[in-house]
Parts: structure tokens; C-alpha cells; sequence
């Protein structure tokens, strides 16, 4: 839930952007569970093929998709005006990737992660840059 200036609570939108079906459906289910509303895409084009996506919302997104990458996701999305706070999720950590991760300030978590940690990523990213 987010706290709005005129008191009013609201429920935050996740877009998870991720190849795999099953890891969708769980992190789907998993922050539905904590209080989210959920949007899934399959990769980084049918996310940009959206035309609903207002900025507002918070992006989950695994580095390594056929097609685009996480990163190229992200920078086209913020090419098209779009500043999302996003947890960018890597198997295989490389320097670039870390650097490219810290350059636009994006948070990153390396698979396997607990839930528990995903979910206080995205809590965290909704107070902004520590």
C-alpha cells in the first residue's frame, strides 16, 4: 500500500517482466500475497508493447530474456519517458551488469533469492534512493 498526500491508501502496481512461466506465476502469487497488484509479461517486448504502463509503477525484471535484456528493457522504457523504480534480477552476475545496474540506479538481486528479500526490495525502491 502506498500512503497518498490527501490520506488515502492505494494498492502498487509490480510489472514482472520474466521468460520463464513458472518463475512469473510465483512471484505473481508471492506479491499478490503481500498486498500488490500484479501485471506479468513474458519478455521485454510485450512489456513495451503496453501501452497502460504510467511510470507509477514498480518493475521486476530478469536480466537474461531471449530478445531483450533487462537492462536494454529498462532503458527502453525510460526512453519512452517511463522512470520506474525496478529490481533487476541476475543469475550470472558479470562486472557489467553490476555496473550498468548501478549507472541507472536500479537494485539488483542475485537468483537464488529468498521471497522475503524480493518484497523488501520493492518496499525499499517505494522510498526511494538510500
Amino acid at each position: 500500500m502506498i500512503n497518498e498526500p490527501d490520506g488515502h491508501r492505494t494498492q502498487a502496481t509490480v510489472l514482472v517482466v520474466d521468460d520463464d512461466a513458472a518463475v512469473r506465476d510465483s512471484l505473481k502469487f508471492l506479491l499478490e500475497l503481500e498486498g500488490f497488484l500484479v501485471r506479468v509479461f513474458q519478455d521485454g517486448r510485450a512489456l513495451l508493447k503496453e501501452p497502460d504502463i504510467h511510470g507509477d509503477e514498480y518493475l521486476v525484471i530478469d536480466q537474461i530474456m531471449p530478445g531483450l535484456t533487462g537492462l536494454e528493457t529498462i532503458d527502453a522504457v525510460r526512453r519512452r519517458g517511463g522512470h520506474h523504480p525496478v529490481v533487476l534480477v541476475i543469475s550470472e552476475p558479470s562486472v557489467a551488469v553490476l555496473n550498468g545496474a548501478k549507472a541507472r540506479g536500479v537494485t539488483v538481486l542475485e537468483k537464488p533469492f529468498l521471497e522475503r528479500v524480493l518484497v523488501d526490495a520493492i518496499r525499499k525502491t517505494m522510498d526511494g534512493p538510500s
